[in-house]
């Protein structure tokens, strides 16, 4: 029977002192799986302390496996900077689209929607519904822009993509 003075809970899990410790040195190794700069000047000074002293590693390889690790650290970086540009541009996208898109309120819309459906024999069938209605605002879900339309009295989230007509026109029936 385990002592309770050797017990470990945490998030209601009661562990040994033991086990606990193991699964914190799992997540630790874990956590350090990647190689990073630190990781990488400690291989180089073992290999360079546990080399053959008759006949060491020449200079210019070390100096070469350094320029090989900084070109490596200076392209994840400019990876990573190019990362945060694209969303900085993504943004400025997002928001030029909803600008335009609030010009439209007001503005008559049809859109048409789509619905696939099995008949009883397995087939897949495809039905479109046209719906015209009224621009009342624009809306942003999930980084997608999208206008909301009245139409029947009823009020609709409209994907871009399936407006069809906006301004006045004849309803096609």
């Amino acid at each position: 029977m385990a002592n309770s003075l050797n017990t470990i809970t945490t998030n209601g899990v009661t562990q040994t002192l033991e086990s606990y410790q193991q699964s914190q040195a799992n997540s630790a190794t874990k956590a350090n799986d990647a190689l990073g700069k630190d990781a990488f000047l400690q291989l180089l000074v073992t290999q360079m302390k546990y080399q053959d002293p008759l006949d060491p590693q020449d200079n210019g390889e070390y100096l070469a496996q350094l320029a090989q690790f900084s070109a490596l650290e200076q392209m994840t970086n400019v990876a990573d900077g190019l990362s945060g540009v694209s969303k900085l541009v993504s943004n400025i996208d997002t928001s030029v689209l909803v600008g335009q898109l609030s010009s439209m309120i007001g503005q008559q819309v049809q859109w048409t929607t789509s619905t696939k459906t099995t008949d009883a024999e397995g087939n897949t069938k495809t039905i479109k519904n046209t719906f015209e209605g009224t621009v009342k605002g624009v809306s942003i879900s999930d980084g997608s822009p999208s206008i909301v339309a009245e139409a029947g009295g009823k009020t609709y989230q409209v994907a871009i993509s399936d407006v069809t007509r906006i301004g006045e026109g004849t309803k096609n029936t």
